[in-house]
């Protein structure tokens, strides 16, 4: 492979990162917050091949020398690389969701204990199926109390048959994530479809189970209503 082809592919690999990364589809990878590093490397790498490309159009080639050979051509498995770059280009994954949530014990395995802050006021407060779970197993409930708290996730059986509410944690990107679920007491979702998004209004119960997958715990919420809900943009918590 020589120099010009390489930085095709380095062309192509730059697009490929600025595309995902200046819409919406880098979040099905990485946290929000990485935006501005997927940004400025794919910019560095179209610069880079521009002026590789650049260097190369401009630089005399060399008078041919038929008694040596100056073949540089790399191995032809090097041409591999550019299958990562066209699938960034034409294919656009869904985010993780509840066949992998399904296959992953709960992610609520550790975690120090600490006072929890008051949550905000209000009616009905949203917040994080994550901060949900994390209250409701590692504080009793107690900053809980009797709030309405409102969660969106996606429906997902677990191995037991259960259908439960998940959601998807990163700590960085997706090759970590790691799910959060949350079971239903009382009326919970019904008729509807593992990956379905859906919106939970409930409050605090002590009932707990075991993951079938890790052993470890599942809180409950109790449902006070649900709806149908849109996959919201940022799919990970």
């Amino acid at each position: 492979m020589n120099r010009q082809a390489q930085a095709v592919i380095m062309l192509l690999l730059g697009g490929a990162v600025l595309k995902i990364s200046l819409g919406d589809l880098y979040l099905r990878y990485v946290k929000e917050g990485l935006r501005p590093f997927l940004v400025l490397s794919g910019a560095l790498l179209v610069a880079a091949a521009v002026m590789t490309l650049w260097h190369e159009y401009r630089t005399p080639e060399e008078p041919e020398d038929h008694g040596h050979d100056h073949s540089h051509g790399g191995p032809a498995v090097g041409w591999l690389i550019i299958a990562p770059v066209l699938g960034l280009l034409l294919v656009a994954p869904p985010a993780m969701g509840a066949y992998a949530a399904g296959q992953s014990g709960t992610a609520l395995s550790t975690a120090a204990e600490s006072d929890y802050p008051p949550l905000p006021p209000g009616d009905v407060v949203p917040i994080t199926v994550l901060d949900y779970a994390s209250r409701a197993v590692f504080d009793k409930g107690v900053s809980l109390g009797d709030r309405k708290v409102k969660l969106v996730g996606f429906l997902v059986t677990s191995t037991d048959g259960k259908q439960v509410l998940g959601r998807m944690i990163l700590s960085c990107c997706a090759a970590d994530a790691r799910p959060i679920k949350v079971a239903f007491a009382g009326q919970g979702p019904t008729g509807m479809a593992d990956d379905s998004w859906v919106e939970i209004v409930g409050t605090y119960t002590d009932q707990t189970m075991r993951d079938a997958v890790n052993d470890e715990i599942i809180p409950y919420i109790s449902v006070v209503s649900w709806r149908p809900v849109d996959p919201p943009k940022q799919q990970y918590e």
